[in-house]
């Protein structure tokens, strides 16, 4: 599916439990992958077989209930989980409340936001990298990738935590750019209802949840509104995805 948005609108998780169950254990053959099944689901894409085609799955982070998401079989590496993937001319605002990103929204199948808590929970139970995605209007497509990727617990504001930078070009994501917003790394997440950015003003009232400081470098979370520089410096790049899998690195 790669950045292409799908057409067909989720009708309720449950609804799609049993195909989908049934499909993974269809698709899983080896020890390692039958073992994240004992309690019935994989705790995330990398579990299943290679050869799995990409699509609409079921996982269960540790302390998390069933989540339906989307997994990447196709990207370098396979066994991409899809946190997030957003398209310039999305119906979705992406001006949601604290709760709302909480708990995530949208569509597994096209824009959606997995949500901040399950993104908690699943980078707690392990070490996981991630991968972020652009696409410009060239449909030329760039990525920074980085060896540790955590969000970490509500109470604590849901910071994010990024390792070493891996990719070419500029590292906008931990290196601090005072010409932009200053740094994403470390930065707690902002909501239009919840403010805890080091800005004067609510950041995310403007263009959506995300790990603001003054306000971005890179924003992925907004409607007409994906921004990357020196990729899409006015904000017009046409979709983004945000993509997690164990790291390679203790």
């Amino acid at each position: 599916m790669g950045l292409q948005a799908g057409t067909h609108r989720l009708h309720g998780d449950l609804v799609l439990l049993p195909a989908v169950v049934g499909m993974m254990f269809l698709l899983c053959a080896s020890p390692v992958c039958a073992a994240t099944f004992q309690s019935g689901f994989p705790t995330d894409c990398s579990h299943l077989a290679s050869s799995s085609p990409s699509g609409v799955y079921v996982i269960q982070p540790a302390g998390s209930p069933p989540r339906v998401v989307w997994c990447d079989m196709d990207t370098e590496g396979k066994g991409w989980t899809v946190v997030q993937r957003n398209t310039y001319t999305t119906d979705i605002t992406w001006k949601e409340s604290w709760t709302t990103y909480k708990y995530g929204f949208g569509d597994v199948q096209g824009d959606h936001w997995l949500g901040t808590e399950y993104l908690h929970l699943l980078t707690q139970q392990a070490t996981y990298k991630v991968r972020f995605v652009v696409q410009n209007k060239a449909n030329v497509t760039h990525y920074a990738e980085y060896d540790i990727f955590s969000v970490e617990s509500e109470a604590s504001g849901y910071p994010l935590r990024l390792g070493r930078f891996l990719g070419t070009g500029d590292d906008y994501l931990t290196s601090y750019h005072s010409k932009y917003g200053g740094i994403h790394d470390n930065m707690k997440f902002s909501t239009t209802d919840k403010d805890q950015d080091q800005y004067s003003g609510n950041c995310a009232s403007s263009y959506g949840g995300w790990w603001y400081d003054k306000c971005q470098n890179v924003q992925l979370n907004g409607k007409k509104y994906i921004y990357w520089p020196e990729i899409c410096s006015s904000g017009d790049c046409t979709s983004s995805l945000i993509l997690v899998k164990p790291t390679d690195v203790c």
